[in-house]
C-alpha cells in the first residue's frame, strides 16, 4: 500500500510514522508512506498556498492551483503500466465529512495508493472537492486545527490491516469493532503478572487453564460501545 499526504505542515507529521508496528512496515516497505509540502506545488516566490474566500468571510481558503498540481503529480508519481488495475483514492480530511469508522478502514486497507489532504484555516477551495476528491473523512464532531492529526488517525488504523503490517493476523481479527456482525463490541478486561496486587487478584478463570471458559469469560465481559 501506498499513501501519500498533503500538508502545509510536513514537520508535523515526518517522525510520526517512524515508531512501532507502523515503523517496522514501512522499514519493511509493507507500506510506503510519504509526506508532501503543498508549498512544494506552488509557482510564485513566496509559495503562497492560501487566500480570502470569494463573497468574504472570516480565514484563509487553501487554493486550487497547488492542490490540483499536487494530486496530478502524487497520482502520475504512483501509476505503474505493470498493474492496469492500479488506481489512487484521494480523502480529504474535513469535519464535513462522514464519520470514520473500523468499517471504513478495513475498506481502505484493500487500496494500492491513498492520498491525503490535510485542511487547514477554513478550508481548501470547492473546486478541488467537486473535481478530485473521491470521499471526505471525519474522525469525530469535534473542531481541529488542521488535518494532521486525522491523518494520523487514518494512516495508524488503516496500515495496520494490511496483510504482513501485524504479524499475526488474529489479533485484527478480534481486535475492537472488528465483528462485522457487531460493531459495538469493544474488547474485554486484560491482566497480566502478578496475579495479586495491594490486595487486588485477577479473577480466577484467567488461571484455571481451561481456555474453553476463558473464552466464555471474555465473551462475556466485552463492552458495548456508547455512541
Amino acid at each position: 500500500m501506498k499513501i501519500d499526504i498533503i500538508t502545509i505542515f510536513p514537520e508535523m507529521l515526518n517522525k510520526v510514522f517512524s515508531f512501532g508496528i507502523l515503523g517496522k512496515a514501512i522499514e519493511k516497505r509493507i507500506v510506503d508512506v510519504k509526506i508532501h509540502d503543498l508549498r512544494d506545488f506552488t509557482d510564485d516566490k513566496h509559495k503562497k498556498v492560501d487566500d480570502r474566500p470569494f463573497g468574504g468571510g472570516p480565514g484563509m481558503i487553501l487554493k486550487p492551483e497547488p492542490l490540483f498540481k499536487a494530486i496530478e503529480y502524487l497520482k502520475k508519481q504512483r501509476e505503474t503500466k505493470k498493474d492496469q488495475s492500479y488506481d489512487s483514492h484521494v480523502i480529504f480530511l474535513t469535519p464535513q465529512g462522514k464519520s470514520y469508522s473500523q468499517e471504513i478502514a478495513e475498506g481502505l486497507s484493500k487500496l494500492n495508493h491513498i492520498i491525503l489532504i490535510c485542511g487547514r484555516y477554513e478550508g481548501i477551495d470547492q473546486r478541488v472537492r467537486d473535481e478530485l476528491v473521491d470521499e471526505e473523512i471525519s474522525i469525530g464532531n469535534y473542531v481541529l486545527s488542521g488535518g494532521e492529526i486525522p491523518a494520523m488517525v487514518l494512516v495508524d488504523s488503516v496500515a495496520r490491516l494490511v496483510p504482513g503490517v501485524i504479524g499475526n493476523e488474529e489479533f485484527n481479527k478480534d481486535e475492537s469493532f472488528s465483528d462485522p456482525n457487531n460493531r459495538t463490541k469493544l474488547d474485554y478486561p486484560q491482566y497480566t503478572r502478578p496475579s495479586e496486587y495491594k490486595g487486588l487478584k485477577i479473577p480466577e478463570v484467567l488461571q484455571s487453564g481451561n481456555h474453553s471458559e476463558i473464552n466464555k469469560w471474555r465473551k462475556s465481559k466485552k463492552t458495548t460501545f456508547l455512541t
